[in-house]
């Protein structure tokens, strides 16, 4: 079974900023990207990356990874240098459009010393990558997390942003079947506008129906309603709890047919049952 460290909330806080990278502690979002990329202007990259760097280890038991910039950038070999050494819980790659690029990424990221926990999170956002995405998943171990870039994405179909996202489902879906195939997580797109919380829950509910492990996000006022979205809920929580003993009652009693609110029982539900109460005992953890 896949990790189930929570991942519903995973907020973007820009690297140039001081004071949003200390508001960024008071927050619960479950894990942030301190951001060396889109965040930063040109002329700021180099004071960001030291100062996310001397940052990452100063959020106690929250997972904080670095955005680095992306990999035909002049600064993505310093950033990746400066990152390993920082040792944060994972590097986010920008636009990693095939296996050879995570290999590279991982052998840098090697080169540089980093610590076996610090991780890689692929970020997929073109249309080569979405065509790619299994062979980009199962590059390495140390890949443990797909990103979806979705404005990067809708931009290079020459898609329009439209409620449901309809343009974009196909490469969200090949993705997702990707990281299922290959036993990773994956992270749903930002959604643009702040100020539309009715079509920003609308998204969250789409991603988790989708099966997104959790989104990424842009905002702190996102951070609460996507951390309920993607929680199970209490009634999921007692469904799940009925059929785990359903179905070992049945087990020890050895009947053969269990069912649970008028409907017939499977090991796949107990799996998924089980699954939920797992991430609820995770979430209350933190």
């Amino acid at each position: 079974m896949t990790e189930l460290r929570p991942r519903r909330s995973v907020l973007y806080m820009p690297g140039a900023n001081e004071r949003a990278l200390e508001k960024a502690k008071t927050l619960p979002a479950d894990a942030l990207i301190l951001d060396l990329e889109d965040a930063v202007a040109p002329d700021a990259k180099e004071a960001a990356r030291e100062r996310v760097c001397a940052a990452v280890s100063s959020y106690g038991a929250k997972e904080v990874t670095i955005r680095v910039n992306g990999l035909d950038t002049e600064w993505h070999d310093a950033d990746l240098r400066a990152a390993a050494a920082a040792g944060p819980a994972a590097v986010v790659v920008p636009k990693v459009n095939s296996a050879a690029e995570v290999h590279n990424i991982e052998r840098a990221l090697e080169l540089g010393g980093a610590p076996e926990h610090t991780k890689i999170w692929a970020m997929v956002e073109t249309p080569i990558a979405m065509l790619h995405a299994e062979e980009i998943a199962a590059a390495s171990e140390r890949l443990t997390v797909l990103v979806m870039g979705t404005n990067d994405l809708a931009k290079e179909l020459h898609a329009e942003f439209v409620p449901g996202r309809g343009p974009l489902l196909g490469g969200l879906s090949l993705c997702l079947l990707a990281a299922r195939a290959t036993g990773k997580v994956i992270l749903d797109g930002v959604y643009n506008d702040v100020k539309d919380a009715a079509g920003f829950e609308a998204e969250c509910l789409q991603g988790r129906q989708y099966g997104f492990d959790g989104k990424t996000l842009i905002h702190p006022s996102q951070v609460e309603p996507c951390n309920r979205i993607f929680a199970p809920s209490e009634e999921e929580i007692d469904r799940s709890r009925r059929i785990i003993a359903a179905f070992e009652e049945a087990s020890a009693e050895g009947r053969g047919v269990v069912t649970v609110d008028g409907r017939m029982i499977e090991n796949l539900h107990v799996e998924n049952a089980r699954r939920v109460l797992a991430l609820a005992e995770a979430i209350g953890a933190q």
